[in-house]
C-alpha cells in the first residue's frame, strides 16, 4: 500500500511485482468503490509512453470517459479478466470510451505476447519504474494489480476495482458515468413522457 512520505522504493507496485520472491501477482481483496461526482475531487494529471513509442497525456482525455487497468503478463488475475476488458473496450468505443492498459513489469515483447495472445486491441502505457501508477495515487490508491480506475469526462476518478474486473460489475461503472450529464439518460424525460402517454 502506498503511504505519503515513504520510500517509493518500498512502496511501488512496480518493485513488488519485480521482487523476485515468486508471486504470481498483488492480490485485490475484490473491493469495488464507485465515487459521487461530488465527491471526485481534482482531475488526474498523467503523462506516460505507450509501447509504440507514443507519448499520452491526461489532458487529451477531457470529455472522454477513460478506464485504466493496471496489469502485466505473468499475473493470473489480469489473464482471467483480459477478455472482459477487451469485450467492454470495443462495446463502449462508438460512445468515445478510452481503454488504456498500465503494464509495471514487462518488456515489450512480452506485453506484445499477451496482448496477441487475449486479442487486446487498445494501448498500454509502460510503467515498469513505477512513476505513472505512483501518480495515480494521490487520487485513489491503487492496491493491487490488477487494479481498474474508470475516470469520468473529466478526468476525474469515478470508480476503483481492486482485483479481477467482473463484466457486469465494471459495464455497470462505466455506463454510469458515461450517462452523466446526458439529457437522455435524464428521468425528468422518462416522467414527461409518461404524462403525455397518460394525455
Amino acid at each position: 500500500m502506498f503511504v505519503t512520505g515513504c520510500s517509493a522504493q518500498n512502496s511501488s507496485l512496480a518493485d513488488q511485482a519485480n521482487a523476485g520472491d515468486n508471486k504470481n501477482y498483488i492480490a485485490g481483496d475484490g473491493s469495488v468503490a464507485e465515487y459521487a461526482p461530488d465527491s471526485r475531487g481534482e482531475p488526474v494529471q498523467v503523462s506516460g509512453e505507450l509501447f509504440d513509442g507514443t507519448t499520452v497525456e491526461s489532458g487529451q482525455w477531457v470529455g472522454d470517459v477513460v478506464v485504466l487497468n493496471v496489469w502485466y503478463a505473468a499475473c493470473a488475475p489480469c489473464r482471467v479478466e483480459a477478455p472482459t476488458l477487451q469485450k467492454l473496450s470495443t462495446s463502449f468505443a462508438p460512445e468515445g470510451v478510452k481503454f488504456y492498459g498500465i503494464n509495471v513489469r514487462d518488456e515489450k515483447p512480452t506485453a506484445e505476447a499477451f496482448e496477441r495472445n487475449f486479442g487486446i486491441t487498445y494501448p498500454s502505457f509502460v510503467d515498469r519504474d513505477g512513476k505513472l501508477l505512483l501518480s495515480l495515487t494521490s487520487y485513489v490508491p491503487p492496491q493491487a494489480v490488477p487494479t481498474t480506475l474508470v475516470l469520468d469526462k473529466q478526468g476525474r476518478v469515478s470508480a476503483r476495482i481492486l482485483g479481477v474486473a467482473e463484466e457486469s460489475t465494471l459495464e455497470t461503472l462505466i455506463a454510469d458515468v458515461v450517462a452523466e450529464g446526458d439529457p437522455a439518460a435524464s428521468p425528468s424525460l422518462d416522467t414527461s413522457s409518461e404524462a403525455d402517454d397518460a394525455n
